[in-house]
């Protein structure tokens, strides 16, 4: 029998189709768009949920960014060592004014440590950006900052405050202020002692006297509802002298409520240390030296022997006139005024004011988180402020790193380095001394002597090179240029980026100046002081 089925047509022929029926046909086409439609709804509606929930084929789980709990914590951290005392605020706001945009850099290269490691997650993930609104809050902040350090030394400087002081905070509180003079204290004590002033709150004056005794002259101040409590108030911040020997302290105790005012005639010889926490300390005509803590302004004169100054708080002024020793000052300030110093002048700490030194010995040097100077001698003055840098007639080696200021040295007797950038640098030798001079964004201008004997080395980058001696040609976007002048004795380097480099000719100057003896009298105050080419030996005039 054949094993072919019977529905199987011989020969093995698969079956006919099935008659066309078109209403069939068009049943299953519309059966196939509702079923793909459906499936284009599904999708949509798992997307629209990925992006709300964080979940979806493509997206995985939303995962908080670190960036957010570092930056809390940080803030935290400043915060209490803010309250605790262990950061000085006006030091920290100093600072935050300058370096805030670190916060910027850092939270951004932690962002991008985050990318680097989701990329090697096997379903990546979306990371939240709530902290944004911290770091907008905390760059209004450096904003402020920024402002306060280049503004608020002028407000200072116009007699305008802002904030309270102590005594206009008990005004608005409505306390009446007392007043109290203190009998006056006095003992003798030896010529060569060391005397200590302790005075929390309050100015101090020192004055030298001719003979062995200390005097001690007390002006009291209290801030009391009733002269019975003003009376507690003069009791507890009494002035006190102890003499224990050759050692003599003065203290007073502080009162949150008060402050004493000391003026004290002390033996010329006394060794003399201060520590004033809130108030002015001004000095006369000691012949050992004197070292001052204090969180106000210091105006010395007519000392003999070290000065060292430290300003615990704040910003503040200090001044120095006619001191016979090296001077050292530590801290942040306003305004820095000094002259006819037989001696160093040291500082370190940011300066918001003017600078003002003139005729000293000794090296200067002066450093802040923008400038970095140091002058071997200066027969001359010096003067800087936020946009400026001057030195006329000092002698070397003169060196000066900065940036955002114009700088200008004049008749400088002695190698000169100077470095800036986003300023001109202008550089007038004396003689043939030796130049280093580069600029990475501004100027170079070169004024050489008559009797100039240097080898050249010029380069600039998108610039041109200048000069009143014959140089070689140099075309394109980077020029440089090397020649003589006379028999090369010293060597001279310039280098400017975009910027121009010039070279000219200049007057000849005098010889190098004798040193300059202080002279005998004093002004009272050296604060501001007259700018010369040459100092005569007389008082400087304010």
């Amino acid at each position: 029998m054949s094993s072919t089925p019977p529905t199987t047509p011989p020969g093995g022929a698969p079956p006919p189709f099935p008659p066309y029926d078109s209403k069939t046909q068009w049943r299953i086409y519309r059966e196939q768009q509702k079923a793909a439609w459906r499936a284009q709804r599904d999708a949509w509606k798992a997307q629209q949920h990925a992006w709300k929930a964080g979940i979806s084929g493509v997206y995985g789980p939303r995962v908080p960014s670190v960036v957010g709990p570092i930056i809390l914590i940080g803030v935290g951290v400043v915060a209490l060592l803010l309250l605790t005392g262990h950061i000085d605020a006006s030091a920290f706001w100093s600072w935050y004014g300058h370096w805030w945009p670190l916060l910027l850099i850092g939270a951004g290269l932690a962002l991008l440590a985050e990318w680097a490691l989701d990329l090697r997650r096997a379903v990546p993930v979306r990371r939240g950006g709530s902290f944004v609104g911290i770091l907008i809050l905390l760059a209004l902040l450096g904003f402020g900052a920024t402002k306060w350090n280049h503004a608020g030394p002028w407000f200072n400087h116009q007699g305008v405050e802002f904030g309270l002081n102590h005594e206009d905070l008990f005004n608005l509180l409505g306390l009446p202020e007392h007043d109290n003079d203190q009998p006056a204290l006095s003992a003798a004590v030896p010529s060569k002692s060391d005397l200590e002033i302790d005075n929390p709150r309050g100015d101090v004056s020192i004055t030298s006297g001719d003979g062995s005794t200390i005097l001690v002259q007390a002006h009291q101040l209290a801030y009391a509802d009733s002269d019975a409590d003003a009376r507690r108030i003069f009791d507890a911040e009494a002035a006190h002298l102890t003499v224990s020997g050759g050692r003599v302290t003065v203290k007073t105790a502080s009162s949150s409520n008060g402050r004493v005012n000391l003026s004290i005639t002390v033996p010329k010889t006394a060794r003399v240390t201060v520590n004033s926490g809130k108030g002015d300390v001004t000095a006369d005509g000691l012949e050992d030296g004197i070292s001052v803590t204090a969180s106000g302004d210091i105006h010395l004169n007519t000392i003999a022997g070290p000065v060292m100054a430290r300003f615990s708080k704040d910003s503040h002024d200090f001044s120095a006139h006619d001191v016979r020793g090296d001077v050292t000052v530590d801290g942040n300030l306003n305004d820095f005024t000094a002259s006819e110093i037989r001696g160093s002048v040291t500082q370190n700490g940011e300066i918001f004011g003017d600078v003002r030194v003139e005729s000293t010995t000794g090296p200067i040097h002066l450093h802040t988180s923008v400038t970095d100077l140091e002058v071997a001698k200066l027969p001359g003055d010096l003067t800087m402020d936020s946009d400026d840098l001057n030195v006329d007639q000092a002698e070397g080696p003169v060196r000066v790193v900065t940036h955002s200021k114009d700088i200008d040295l004049s008749q400088i007797y002695g190698d000169t380095y100077a470095e800036d950038r986003d300023g001109t640098i202008s550089i007038e030798p004396a003689g043939a001394y030796g130049v280093n001079a580069t600029n990475s964004k501004g100027d170079v201008e070169l004024t050489l002597p008559p009797n100039a004997s240097a080898a050249v080395t010029v380069r600039t980058h998108n610039g041109d090179i200048v000069s009143d001696y014959s140089i070689p040609t140099s075309e394109g976007e980077n020029k440089s240029a090397s020649f003589r002048i006379g028999s090369g004795t010293s060597a001279i380097v310039l280098s400017a980026d975009n910027g121009d480099v010039h070279i000219k000719r200049g007057p000849a100057f005098p010889p190098a100046p004798k040193a300059v003896s202080a002279s005998p009298a004093a002004p009272a105050s050296g604060r501001h002081l007259r700018m010369r080419k040459a100092l005569p030996a007389q008082p400087v005039t304010q």
